[in-house]
């Protein structure tokens, strides 16, 4: 998963990171209004942790400005504010839940995987395509009822790919999602090749048919047949 975490308590800022980048996703920061508005602006994220009260503006004006956007980013609003009108404000602008200050960190997990869950399947664990199967919760492969051994960036690969069937994703907006922003002002995306060539080649080796094609110059389709 690749997540946004606006919020100004570096504390607990670093807690969430290392929560969450232990399993392997890709968390980015921002410590402030200005700062979330340009993320929010220029990139896309499974999940936005949200803060309503920052240095420099209202997290509800934030959650306005990603929905005025037209984009689809799962939103969780973290607050210390507890009224039921603060709880109706948010949702009602579009947030996919609200969770009130203090949280166990595994309640924080729990929420953000439902959310990311329902935007991209339906609220499913498991994902089944033909011969694919994909059990998100387990990080586990299974192809023609035999297990597949995949890294996490290519496990993260596939969910991409199967959450953007018969669409053309570029080399750079799956460097972006997998990698995080800092891959954005990179020219250079062989290492995308080599992580797609391997997901290929493990997948055919399970029986698979080739799903994934090379859109030249541009990056690759998951082609739904």
């Amino acid at each position: 998963m690749k997540i946004l975490i606006i919020e100004d308590e570096y504390a607990l800022y670093e807690s969430i990171f290392a929560y969450f980048t232990g399993d392997g996703n890709i968390c980015e920061y921002a410590p402030n209004f200005d700062i979330a508005s340009e993320k929010i602006e220029l990139y896309s994220y499974d999940c936005i942790l949200l803060d309503l009260g920052l240095p420099g503006g209202e997290g509800l004006d934030l959650l306005s400005q990603l929905k005025k956007s037209n984009k689809k980013d799962g939103v969780l609003i973290i607050s210390a504010r507890h009224s039921l009108d603060d709880r109706l404000s948010g949702l009602d602008l579009g947030a996919d839940d609200y969770l009130v200050k203090p949280f166990h960190l595994s309640e924080l997990k729990a929420r953000v995987t439902a959310i990311v869950r329902r935007k991209n399947f339906d609220g499913d664990n498991v994902i089944c395509f033909n011969e694919i199967k994909v059990d998100i919760s387990a990080m586990k492969i299974i192809v023609n009822d035999k297990p597949v051994i995949l890294t996490k960036k290519e496990f993260d690969l596939l969910v991409y790919f199967l959450s953007n069937k018969n669409k053309v994703v570029t080399k750079n907006a799956m460097a972006e999602h997998l990698w995080g922003d800092e891959m954005d002002m990179s020219d250079d995306f062989d290492f995308i090749y080599t992580h797609v060539k391997n997901l290929k080649k493990k997948l055919a080796e399970a029986g698979a048919k080739d799903y994934i094609k090379s859109v030249y110059g541009i990056g690759y389709k998951f082609i739904a047949t």
